[in-house]
């Protein structure tokens, strides 16, 4: 049967949307964290903490969460994730306390966004294309960003306007909306449906799907990948990635604008628009993926971001001006476009086992988000700024641009190599 649009495409929308509705609460620490103050006088780094938990819980799941999506289903567990996050979100109105944050803002989102996290994306982008993955993956991982884009302004403006209750509780309504529109249209994989892929070559056979117990696949995985020096390499890189970006950025951004004197709601708009111009950045990225060395991009990635974060300090003040607003198109275009090279990488040296390590790679990439969230909320409350947060993560980068950089085209083929051994 000749479809004139690919299901394929059909299951990546779904899964955009899935994507979408899970991103609220990415958006809520950042503009909770003064309201939450105010009322009840906790501070920055305990507050920082239930954010570090949920971001290491955020990455720690994402390699088990692949290795479930292909034992129980990708609409089970994505369900189950969506779900799991309106109950964290729903539960927060109830804190009375710092430390029930760490149970809702830390354990129960952590667990259900992990399992919504780029490793669902990565299983998409695999399991339904053979052409165009680069760019469906750019496209999905957006999907993140848009979320931030949609929530981060209705988040911000509720808080200050509603209260911050009433803003968690349109988080928690937005993940269970989604629920419906998975179960209905996002359909485990092409075979399922008696297709093929998006691109796929007409002797294409569908792959054997492994079965075996989810924790010793993702465990194997790793223990395979760990003998690989390219892993260490990518997933270093991938930790200084999150620390820059989610940890640093997506946590800080806005109590450092309001150390400036600048409105939350303001600096929640300005945060936005990185999710704007990362929708752009991350599609583009994609598209460069399939057509450049992904070791190139990386490089220049890690850069130009380095550079972002340098000028920073200079740039915060109590109002929008023309420096600061370059300032987040540039870090927005570069926010997550580190992750369809990464990637693509992950898939060219461990083959088939390539999602479940790179969820093993983002992992990585969610605890150097944790340690930076939670280091840089004990810099402000230690030096009254965040200004020695922003030059580390500016030296940070330029290690992460190097480590990109020593990944040769020969280095690729040994670890590809030894990783087929090991398997």
């Amino acid at each position: 049967m000749t479809h004139r649009v690919h299901p394929a495409w059909f299951v990546a929308a779904t899964a955009f949307v899935a994507l979408i509705g899970a991103a609220g609460f990415r958006a809520a620490p950042g503009a909770l964290m003064v309201p939450l103050h105010h009322e009840f006088g906790w501070s920055t780094s305990a507050m920082s903490l239930a954010v570090s938990i949920n971001l290491v819980l955020y990455g720690l799941t994402a390699p088990f969460a692949a290795a479930l999506m292909d034992r129980f289903g990708v609409r089970t567990v994505t369900m189950s994730a969506l779900v799991l996050v309106a109950l964290g979100s729903g539960l927060t109105v109830l804190a009375e306390q710092s430390w029930h944050l760490m149970v809702t803002w830390g354990v129960m989102i952590g667990l259900g966004t992990g399992s919504m996290a780029m490793a669902f994306a990565a299983t998409i982008a695999g399991r339904w294309f053979v052409e165009r993955r680069g760019l469906v993956m750019g496209v999905l991982t957006a999907g993140g960003a848009t979320g931030q884009l949609v929530f981060l302004p209705v988040v911000s403006h509720l808080a200050q306007s509603s209260g911050w209750r009433l803003a968690s509780i349109v988080i928690a309504a937005a993940a269970l909306a989604v629920v419906p529109l998975v179960l209905v249209f996002l359909d485990e994989s092409p075979e399922a449906r008696g297709i093929t892929p998006y691109g796929a070559p007409d002797d294409w056979t569908p792959p054997v799907r492994q079965t075996g117990g989810a924790g010793a696949r993702a465990i194997d995985a790793l223990r395979s990948a760990s003998r690989v020096p390219a892993f260490w390499a990518l997933a270093g890189a991938f930790a200084i990635c999150g620390a820059t970006t989610n940890g640093l950025v997506g946590i800080h951004f806005i109590p450092s604008a309001h150390d400036h004197g600048m409105s939350e709601t303001t600096a929640a708009s300005l945060l936005a628009v990185v999710g704007i111009f990362d929708i752009a950045g991350t599609i583009a990225s994609g598209w460069l993926t399939d057509r450049i060395d992904p070791r190139l991009l990386l490089a220049g990635y890690y850069a130009f971001r380095g550079v972002g974060l340098v000028m920073l300090p200079a740039l915060l003040s109590s109002s929008v001006h023309p420096s600061i607003v370059a300032f987040v198109v540039v870090y927005g275009l570069d926010w997550v476009a580190t992750v369809p090279p990464t990637v693509a990488l992950c898939r060219e040296y461990f083959g088939e086992q390539g999602t479940i390590v790179f969820g093993w790679v983002f992992a990585a990439h969610q605890i150097g988000a944790a340690v930076a969230a939670f280091a840089a909320g004990v810099a402000r409350d230690q030096t009254g700024s965040y200004t020695i947060a922003w030059i580390g993560g500016a030296a940070l980068c330029v290690l992460a641009a190097a480590m990109s950089w020593l990944l040769g085209p020969a280095d690729r083929r040994t670890a590809r190599q030894a990783a087929t051994v090991e398997r």
